[in-house]
């Protein structure tokens, strides 16, 4: 059985670890009866006072509202995340994560009186940093144009209708992907040392 494990790379512990415990959440949160338990997972407008409201502002990527809604974002962040994870570093794609989720929960409550759950926000994030892939200093990659309008774009489209899907979350999402993309690109001969 040890060899067996030895064969396994946990190549990829920041989005890996991230998948898992967002898989633990969705289980469990499928039991009946375990609302109290999943509503810790979501951002909602709620009591300045009250702890859970900050911490929130971060977990609510963890949750998710079904199954499908886990499965859709995390086949984009177990396709595009080990990747960024190498080029980046853990301790960076974590802070980007971070930022991302505390960004996407904040806005979303001011504009919106709905609970906000799901990692699209982290999906759209990852996205649009890696269309910055081969970013150079003073230089725009048509990738991320591309990629922006389109993801972005449909977005906007989308938001026109009365869905229960956070567009303002996916365009903040890919706003903080790009941004990232600018300011942790390489200078002029410089290689990114992941940190």
């Amino acid at each position: 059985m040890k060899k067996v494990l030895s064969k396994f790379d946990y190549n990829s512990p920041v989005v890996i670890t991230f998948t898992l415990i967002a898989f633990a959440v969705q289980l469990i949160s499928s039991i009946p009866g375990t609302g109290a338990f999943h509503s810790l997972f979501v951002a909602s407008r709620g009591s300045f006072l009250n702890p859970l409201f900050y911490v929130r502002l971060f977990t609510h990527v963890i949750g998710h509202g079904s199954w499908g809604h886990f499965a859709g974002n995390f086949s984009y962040i177990l396709i595009l995340g080990p990747m960024l994870e190498e080029k980046y570093g853990s301790k960076r794609l974590t802070f980007m994560m971070l930022i991302t989720a505390l960004l996407t929960s904040v806005i979303h409550i001011v504009f919106s009186g709905v609970g906000l759950c799901g990692a699209s926000g982290i999906v759209f994030m990852f996205i649009l940093l890696a269309s910055c892939g081969n970013i150079r200093e003073g230089k725009i990659p048509v990738t991320l144009i591309l990629a922006g309008a389109a993801y972005i774009g449909k977005e906007l489209i989308d938001s026109i209708g009365h869905d229960q899907v956070s567009q303002l979350s996916h365009i903040l999402g890919g706003i903080t992907g790009a941004a990232f993309g600018f300011l942790f690109a390489p200078k002029e001969n410089e290689k990114i040392i992941p940190y």
